[in-house]
């Protein structure tokens, strides 16, 4: 008798012996296998990225959704993409591909007609800067993903600039600059269409309706972007801004340059967007009571405090950790192998805020008042 409940037990031992490590490796399976992800829209100029990105067994291509056929045709062929990927109804694709995240590269308005068909279907969506063109639109977006459960992630550039992340833990972290009091970010280029943006691109980024402005939204959000990170998620207190149009031929419709002041208690960031730059720039400088860091580009800071004269710094990847893919960065949010900071520069809560000061930002500009943003 005591020999045969010895038995049963060495026997559920090892049963249990062999169905964990199996369970444990279908869960790492799960983990591996790549995320299935689908395009809304390719007018956007920086869908090449995505469209002609190398595999890295990460994310799997299953759906692009394009109304416009004749670029659908031209971008199947020019990224040697099978036409079966492609889909002029956005439902449709959502349904035939069942993908578990969607990344939007058409226009800034467009962004609410995707995360309103992804998101009752619990598809995961990132797009491109900025979330939204109005405040109601992004209330509504983000309204819908708390709903639904899903992630919504907005991409910039300097995302992934080491710079941009070693500057907030010297100001956030290692305190080198004191309390920060003001903060100067210039975002731009010489226009989109000196630089040669593609046809589609240049037709909605040159809308009122379809981008929300001109410069103003198009490079303003970097610095909304940027401030709202490294003041920890902080609403302002106040925006004004000040727009121009100093190419009105090329540009009737929308402004080339804008200047937006956001404050704070005790601090003030200048935001200066523009079309009108002699070369593309992306910098900031931020200064406290006790020193300052510029970030001079993606990887140069140039810094000082009050223990230590001005000095240049390099700053790369191999110093400080920092996605240099938003793709990547976007799957290994969904896999759960990183949490994404709920203030941090891709986060739904950031952006909204973003938004909030661009909206008053567009407002102050036509109305020439200071706008004073009220609590939520």
């Amino acid at each position: 008798m005591k020999l045969n409940r010895i038995t049963a037990i060495f026997r559920v031992g090892l049963l249990v012996l062999y169905i964990w490590p199996a369970s444990t490796m279908q869960a790492q399976s799960a983990s591996a296998s790549p995320i299935r992800l689908a395009v809304s829209g390719i007018t956007h100029g920086h869908v090449g990225w995505i469209l002609g990105r190398k595999d890295k067994g990460d994310i799997l291509l299953v759906g692009i959704y394009e109304p416009n056929s004749a670029l659908a045709q031209r971008f199947a062929k020019q990224y040697n993409l099978s036409t079966t990927l492609f889909y002029n109804d956005l439902s449709k694709m959502l349904e035939s591909v069942k993908p578990e995240a969607v990344v939007a590269f058409g226009s800034i308005y467009e962004h609410m007609a995707t995360v309103e068909a992804c998101a009752p279907r619990g598809i995961h969506v990132m797009v491109e800067k900025p979330l939204a063109t109005t405040l109601p639109q992004a209330i509504k977006m983000e309204q819908l993903a708390k709903k639904n459960g899903i992630f919504l992630l907005t991409n910039y550039e300097t995302s992934w600039y080491p710079t941009t992340e070693k500057t907030y833990q010297l100001v956030n972290d290692s305190n080198f600059v004191g309390t920060v009091r003001k903060v100067v970010i210039h975002d731009g280029h010489e226009g989109p269409k000196e630089i040669g943006v593609g046809k589609e691109f240049l037709d909605w980024l040159t809308d009122p309706i379809q981008n929300g402005g001109g410069a103003l939204i198009d490079f303003g959000c970097y610095g909304a972007n940027l401030m709202t990170y490294l003041m920890k998620g902080a609403e302002p207190l106040t925006v004004t801004a000040v727009t121009q149009q100093q190419k009105p031929a090329i540009y009737p419709k929308v402004d080339d340059e804008a200047t937006i002041v956001v404050t704070y208690p005790g601090a003030q960031c200048i935001i200066q967007a523009s079309w009108n730059w002699p070369f593309s720039r992306k910098d900031m400088e931020v200064y406290g009571n006790t020193g300052y860091i510029i970030a001079a580009n993606s990887t140069t800071l140039r810094l000082r405090n009050e223990d230590s004269d001005e000095y240049t710094r390099e700053v790369t990847t191999k110093d400080i950790a920092v996605y240099q893919d938003p793709f990547s960065y976007f799957a290994d949010v969904l896999k759960g192998k990183i949490k994404m900071p709920e203030n941090g520069l891709y986060s739904l809560k950031n952006n909204v805020t973003v938004v909030r000061i661009l909206d008053a930002a567009r407002e102050s500009a036509a109305t020439g008042k200071t706008i004073v943003l009220t609590a939520k």
